[in-house]
């Protein structure tokens, strides 16, 4: 039987943004939320006590990775990613289609599956929807994503559209061989094209799924032609069905995709980032390696109430960046994702009061405004 469910409590009266709770086995999401990316079973640098104190309420595991390190036998052996790795909340898993997307120079597309290399050992490797859909048994996910094909080139008409026809009977495998417990997200497709992202919505919201993701976008798109996209079809989504739009991360998309109706977000780009001396702060986004925070005693960000800034200046964050300190890539990865949690937070608060749109759009112009001078 499925422990899942979905919610709307609040609606925007201003835009198409809306609050809702979503309710699983492991545990209740407040949405908008974004999810923390944990490839390999970790979020980078950081432990689930960090997470929790953070308020994450759900992480990402990655199905291409995990089916490689360390492999489903072990996942088995622990039943699942939460007791091997000690993460107790709700877990969604993607279904390794992006990744193989990824890996096009070494990949062969057929109709029972995807045939590619390991970027590990260059080893041959196959993945069917039946496949994915049994990894994600193993890591026993509270969501899985159906395995689908990200497109290599979001403006080819003609190629986007034989492939959401695949991705469409690629869904109907995922749906007969799915684990029961498991709550299947199918995968809109379709390119910056509207007339396909809806052909193939109708496609897919035919089968009813507890939930719909849109895949596809942050792909080699202008940030117009996304925003485009969204507005033309977020709200032809099902309205009792949460909406996840996958790997797109940067705080002004997130801002855009919640007023488009979007409801789960999830990207590498706060770790990865804080990996780089890049932080995001309430005022744009700051480079720690910079010469003049030499001798600053700020934290980050003042307006930030992350253990980060609470308790360490910009100098030494600096001095920790140049003597390349592994506790450095830790603290930026915790105000990285406090923001971005923040973030949705106060997204929900102002869905709530009814403020959202003009709060967005003051937050999109403070942090445009500080890029431009960083």
């Amino acid at each position: 039987m499925l422990d899942f469910s979905f919610k709307v409590l609040n609606k925007d009266k201003n835009s198409k943004a809306r609050r809702g709770r979503i309710k699983t086995r492991r545990g209740e999401i407040e949405t908008p939320i974004f999810m923390p990316v944990g490839t390999v079973g970790s979020v980078k640098g950081l432990t689930p006590d960090d997470l929790n104190d953070l308020g994450a309420q759900i992480i990402l595991g990655n199905t291409y990775h995990l089916f490689l390190r360390p492999g489903l036998a072990l996942l088995d052996d622990f039943g699942g990613l939460h007791d091997f790795m000690k993460w107790d909340k709700p877990i969604l898993t993607d279904s390794g289609g992006f990744q193989v997307f990824s890996l096009a120079d070494l990949r062969n597309i057929k109709e029972e599956g995807v045939t590619f290399k390991s970027h590990i050992n260059g080893s041959k490797l196959f993945i069917s929807p039946e496949i994915s859909m049994k990894i994600q048994a193993s890591i026993n996910s509270e969501i899985v994503m159906a395995f689908d094909e990200c497109p290599p080139d979001p403006r080819d008409h003609k190629y986007i559209e034989n492939s959401i026809e695949r991705t469409t009977r690629w869904l109907n495998r995922c749906k007969t061989t799915i684990k029961d417990g498991q709550a299947l997200f199918g995968i809109n497709q379709g390119g910056i094209f509207t007339d396909l992202r809806l052909r193939h919505l109708e496609q897919i919201v035919e089968l009813d799924l507890p939930g719909y993701a849109i895949g596809g976008l942050s792909v080699g798109e202008t940030n117009e032609e996304m925003y485009e996209v969204l507005d033309n079809i977020t709200y032809k989504f099902p309205e009792n069905k949460p909406r996840y739009l996958m790997g797109v991360g940067k705080p002004e998309d997130i801002l855009e995709g919640i007023e488009s109706g979007v409801d789960m977000f999830d990207c590498v780009m706060p770790t990865r980032n804080a990996r780089n001396g890049q932080l995001f702060t309430w005022n744009g986004r700051v480079n720690i390696k910079r010469k003049d925070f030499e001798f600053d005693h700020d934290p980050i960000d003042k307006e930030c109430n992350c253990y980060t800034c609470r308790n360490f200046s910009k100098a030494y964050l600096r001095h920790l960046f140049k003597a390349h300190e592994i506790l450095l890539y830790r603290l930026l990865s915790i105000h990285n994702l406090h923001f971005y949690l923040d973030l949705v937070e106060k997204s929900r608060e102002k869905i709530e009061d009814g403020s959202f749109k003009e709060w967005k759009a003051k937050v999109i112009d403070k942090i445009k405004e500080r890029v431009t001078k960083d």
